[in-house]
């Protein structure tokens, strides 16, 4: 146990070529160094375990190397490369600006910049987090970063380029480093499971190199922690078993159970998952990003956005051929609207299973539309696609309309409405266009006053493409035309798969003829009250209230 060095050091990088993902800063700085074109602080920005301290490491080794070879690689060999493998170096030194954060460290530093190297050309000060620096820190240490002594080099790291001040930016080379691709370091795992004569499937090494998140310092430590469980042979049932990791089969599963519309199916599924331990919002981000990756193998323009490993492809690009474009769009925009409300929702498991019903819907209306013949206006239908609304003799709510409520301004609402889908003609009958209607009430809910004014209205079918509106008065039609007409008329031509559908309003002849005051201001309200209601008046004077 004594002898065990964990993989991330183990197997860190000690050469350029070695470096994994960063070949074009390798061939800058290695190019820098052949025209001796070096500048005096360099600034290595990118996400954690991508490289940058390593690089910043073989960097300042291969300046200082007495014999480097034709490659500009350190050769290994000489006094200066010895001492720094032997970490007796005196010509780089590293420090780390998370607890070497203050002025003093800083005057501690600018001292130690003026004393030449020993070995090497160069006395090289590399600076791990430096976006941890005190601001005053930072403006001590401008001078020196500046103008150093010629011997004296600086490279700072940072995974936060955002918060290190402009006059520092200013004064450095700045590189980013990119994250990891998934391939590389499925190809950098298998070197070091060959080296470590572990037996590894593809399938495994994509799990981890996903659960690493492009940080190849965090999918060695994963490695070393898949072995610890599994020893010599790694599957991919271990893995997932290991890392608590979500099945694939799972969402190929359950993309199957929605495109054959077998709700029921799809809802065992998930309750199987959350058996399992399995977060919920988790299950859901995966499925859009199965979803995402079902999408971009569906052009062969787009595969190379495919990011989950070669070891999934084929099974992916096999189940794409199932799904149209129009399903994956909006199976895409159902997960993403579940993610974005989920830690809303007072009932999150219900609020998914209701995500999951709506994925096998996909697609349901157009198959009712198509399957059923047109009914004529006056018959009645068999069947509808919501349930009738109960009839109350209750009255309606009184309907409150604020001034900030009617003053919509009308770029917003032509922003809100997106053009309408590709060119559809699908014939709809009286019954359907009610249902749609009350799905565009229920899409709405959280406008509760809209909601109030629009549940006792009946759209009526004019003609073949026309649906009309009668208004109880002028105001409700003014509000309607300015805020929700073309929301309106868009969420109709959806339900109903018809581009071509218009929506006219109009006002009813014996309220048309009449002016409706719209009620402002709290003085108008007040007015209309007391006019309606002298008890108001009453209470308002022996109460000593007063409208402010």
């Amino acid at each position: 146990m004594d002898s065990f060095v964990v993989s991330a050091r183990k197997y860190r990088p000690t050469t350029f070529e070695s470096v994994v993902g960063q070949d074009t800063i390798a061939m800058t700085l290695k190019n820098a160094i052949r025209r001796k074109q070096l500048a005096h602080a360099y600034l290595f920005c990118g996400p954690r375990g991508v490289g940058k301290t390593t690089c910043a490491r073989i960097f300042a080794k291969t300046i200082n190397c007495q014999h480097p070879s034709d490659t500009l690689e350190a050769c290994g060999e000489c006094e200066s490369c010895r001492s720094f493998a032997e970490g007796r170096s005196y010509a780089i030194h590293e420090l780390d600006a998370a607890s070497n954060n203050s002025v003093d460290d800083i005057r501690n530093l600018a001292d130690q910049v003026r004393v030449p190297p020993q070995i090497g050309l160069y006395s090289v000060y590399i600076i791990d987090e430096v976006h941890m620096l005190s601001p005053a820190a930072f403006n001590a240490f401008l001078k020196t970063l500046e103008e150093p002594p010629a011997h004296a080099l600086f490279i700072l790291a940072t995974t936060e380029k955002h918060k290190i001040i402009p006059t520092i930016l200013s004064r450095c080379q700045i590189y980013d480093f990119n994250r990891i691709s998934i391939d590389g370091m499925v190809r950098y795992l298998k070197e070091i499971a060959e080296k470590e004569k572990v037996a590894v499937d593809d399938a495994a090494l994509n799990i981890i190199a996903q659960k690493a998140d492009g940080a190849m310092r965090d999918a060695l430590s994963l490695f070393d922690q898949a072995v610890a469980f599994c020893g010599p042979s790694i599957s991919y049932g271990a893995i997932i078993k290991n890392l608590h990791v979500v099945d694939y089969k799972y969402y190929f599963s359950l993309t199957d159970h929605c495109l054959a519309h077998r709700y029921a199916d799809a809802l065992l599924l998930f309750d199987e998952v959350l058996s399992k331990g399995f977060d919920a919002l988790h299950f859901v981000a995966g499925l859009s990003e199965h979803f995402r990756n079902l999408l971009v193998c569906k052009d062969a323009a787009t595969v190379k956005l495919f990011e989950s490993g070669e070891a999934f492809k084929k099974d992916y690009l096999t189940q794409t051929t199932k799904c149209e474009a129009s399903f994956l769009f909006a199976a895409l925009g159902i997960t993403n609207a579940c993610e974005m409300t989920y830690k809303s929702s007072s009932n999150p498991r219900l609020h998914v299973e209701l995500a999951l019903l709506r994925l096998s819907n996909i697609g349901g209306e157009r198959r009712s539309t198509v399957a059923q013949p047109a009914t004529p206006a006056s018959s009645t239908p068999a069947t509808a696609a919501l349930p009738p609304t109960p009839v109350s003799d209750a009255p309606p709510p009184p309907v409150s309309i604020s001034l900030k409520d009617t003053l919509t301004p009308k770029a917003k609402v032509a922003a809100a409405a997106p053009p309408p889908p590709a060119a559809s003609q699908a014939d709809f009958t009286p019954a359907q266009l009610q249902a749609a209607w009350q799905r565009y009430i229920a899409s709405i809910g959280h406008r509760q006053r809209m909601v109030a004014m629009l549940e006792n209205l009946t759209p009526q079918l004019e003609d073949r493409y026309t649906v009309h509106i009668t208004l109880p008065h002028d105001s409700l039609q003014r509000l309607i035309e300015e805020e929700s007409k073309a929301e309106m008329l868009d969420f109709l031509r959806r339900e109903l798969h018809n581009s071509r559908l218009s929506l006219s309003l109009s006002v009813a002849p014996s309220e048309a003829e009449e002016s409706t005051e719209l009620l402002y201001s709290p003085m108008q309200q007040l007015n209309y009250l007391n006019a309606h209601y002298p008890a108001v008046e009453k209470l308002k004077q022996e109460l000593e209230l007063d409208i402010k």
